[in-house]
């Protein structure tokens, strides 16, 4: 870890850049919701593309990601992919990236996770049911919305690191034994992210709703529930983001 690095990481950035990161989901969702669920996108036995064994959102979501490699996404730290198995080298230069993280950072992705409980789980919170046809916009929607998630969620590393520096005679023990239960309870603030909780759901509110010219017309509609927003955080993305730092951290004086 380099002195650029470490003076790049402060707790006042990642939280600014974790706020900005709602914005970026909500308003991915909100993408989302334009579309039915359209199943057939997402059926691996249907073989809508020709040649390809998996899912129509599967093989976009490789073609892409492999597009993206290519471009150099994935040298960034913050990103990660869904499907790095044979991704292709980056063709541009690599950009000097702040070296803020130990190295057994780069071992920790749970994308996996990520991508069944957005198919499995959250998917049909947000949309309706139907098939309209457009399955590649609705996929490019879907890509959105997991790049989002994953970010938000992996970023954990970064807010594991700037809470080691911050205390790290309170974590040193743990760590030693390995001991992911109070881990868990140090990493764990309940009136923070009780915070967030309302914030996106009061974003989601105001990012999403209806306009309407009826004056008349006082019921508020939105495009995606705001409670389904929070819900998101509260069940799947906090305690996520809180698994990566435990991961991370587990590592963190190897």
């Amino acid at each position: 870890m380099d002195d650029s690095g470490a003076s790049s990481l402060k707790l006042e950035s990642i939280r600014e850049s974790l706020i900005r990161q709602e914005d970026t989901i909500i308003f991915s969702l909100i993408e989302r919701s334009k579309f039915p669920i359209n199943s057939r996108g997402y059926d691996e036995s249907l073989g809508l593309v020709q040649g390809f064994s998996g899912s129509l959102a599967r093989f976009i979501i490789e073609e892409t990601e492999a597009l993206q490699a290519k471009a150099g996404r994935f040298q960034n730290p913050e990103e990660h992919q869904f499907f790095p198995e044979n991704l292709p080298p980056s063709l541009v230069p690599p950009h000097d990236y702040p070296k803020v993280l130990y190295p057994a950072a780069a071992s920790i992705n749970i994308n996996k996770r990520i991508w069944d409980l957005y198919f499995n789980e959250l998917l049909p919170l947000f949309t309706v049911v139907g098939d309209d046809g457009n399955y590649a916009s609705a996929v490019a929607s879907d890509l959105s919305c997991l790049q989002a998630l994953s970010r938000r969620i992996h970023y954990g590393k970064f807010v594991a690191e700037v809470k080691f520096r911050d205390a790290q005679q309170d974590y040193e023990p743990a760590i030693r034994t390995k001991d992911r239960d109070a881990l868990m309870k140090l990493l764990t603030f309940e009136n923070v992210e009780e915070m967030v909780k309302k914030r996106v759901q009061k974003k989601a509110l105001a990012f999403g709703q209806e306009v309407s010219l009826n004056h008349n017309d006082k019921k508020v509609k939105c495009k995606v529930d705001p409670y389904v927003v929070s819900r998101l955080y509260e069940e799947w993305i906090m305690p996520l983001t809180k698994l990566v730092q435990v991961e991370y951290l587990l590592h963190r004086l190897d």
